[in-house]
């Protein structure tokens, strides 16, 4: 059987890595690679010495790839995204598929039409921890979950300036890091729409942003609740001095017992899940779990089993939907 050939736009660590989680799997073959680094195609020919490298999408899609893996600036995800799927491939993007809901329902309908696989690189789902709870919530072990707290604290900052430029990134830490958390409610909760209005403060530098600032946040916090009733508590951050490199949490509370992801010493990868039943609680994961390749690995396996557009991908433009809430576009 002959394997998806891929092409892979912007293979800086995050590109690479995943790169090379689907050469992991052998489903796939890489076939062309683009970056604007010279030190970095380097590194991506490493992985995959084969490859052709080719200087931008263009050149890529000239090459009938069955896929594209994208890994670039957030404001080039939908155009770019939306140019593959018009030409035939699939693609797997790096968050956000969009920096607004309107961007990405723009992609899910290019896919849609397409007929072509479309995914997000949404990893948390594929942790142990998250995989249990989701199984306690949707299996009704916890009886009604009526809140949720969703924390994600980073003692750095992104190292590149067009994290720092609204237009281009759509946002600060929500963006980058809340997007996460905001996915890991919906998701864990079959995507809920929000009902009411959120009330969220974003801060740059320890002072408020107005909603027409174009800065983006270093700090922010946002509530909400879900249709069914489930209360939401979102705080995440850059360079926030908590004494750890980060603090990641995604806790569920219902009616019949709790569950919650946590890392581990202020490991942005080691994490436990624990579930609660009153001041008792028992371990449903621990470390090691090697989690951050399997969001990429799992849709190099569906693409090479020939799944075409799946249904589940409107679900991306629900995560979009709640993050425009939070900046009150």
């Amino acid at each position: 059987m002959t394997k998806p050939r891929i092409g892979f736009l912007g293979v800086g660590w995050i590109g690479r890595h995943r790169m090379a989680g689907m050469l992991a799997t052998g489903a796939i073959e890489a076939v062309a690679i683009a970056d604007t680094s010279p030190e970095m195609i380097a590194e991506a020919l490493n992985l995959a010495p084969g490859a052709a490298v080719v200087p931008d999408l263009d050149a890529m899609l000239a090459l009938g790839l069955d896929g594209i893996v994208i890994a670039t600036p957030s404001a080039l995800h939908a155009d770019q995204s939306i140019a593959a799927l018009g030409a035939g491939a699939a693609v797997f993007c790096q968050k956000p598929l969009g920096r607004d809901a309107a961007e990405a329902a723009r992609v899910v309908a290019v896919a849609r039409v397409a007929d072509r696989l479309l995914s997000v690189d949404f990893s948390y789902r594929f942790t142990q921890g998250m995989e249990a709870i989701a199984q306690l919530v949707r299996g009704g072990d916890l009886g009604r979950v009526f809140a949720i707290d969703l924390t994600f604290h980073n003692a750095y900052g992104p190292d590149k300036p067009w994290f720092y430029d609204r237009a281009a990134s759509g946002g600060g830490c929500v963006m980058d890091l809340g997007v996460h958390l905001v996915d890991l409610a919906l998701w864990t909760l079959d995507f809920p729409a929000i009902d009411g209005a959120v009330a969220a403060q974003l801060y740059a530098g320890g002072q408020p942003l107005s909603a027409s600032s174009s800065e983006v946040e270093d700090y922010a916090t946002a509530a909400f609740t879900l249709v069914g009733g489930t209360a939401v508590r979102l705080a995440c951050s850059w360079r926030l001095q908590a004494g750890r490199e980060a603090v990641i949490e995604a806790a569920f509370y219902g009616t019949e017992g709790g569950a919650a992801l946590r890392n581990v010493g202020g490991s942005f990868y080691d994490f436990t899940a624990e579930r609660f039943r009153g001041t008792a609680s028992e371990t449903l994961a621990s470390p090691p779990d090697a989690w951050g390749t399997r969001a990429a690995a799992d849709w190099a396996r569906r693409l090479a089993q020939g799944e075409r557009f799946d249904p589940a991908a409107s679900n991306l433009v629900r995560v979009a939907e709640v993050l425009d809430a939070i900046y009150a576009r």
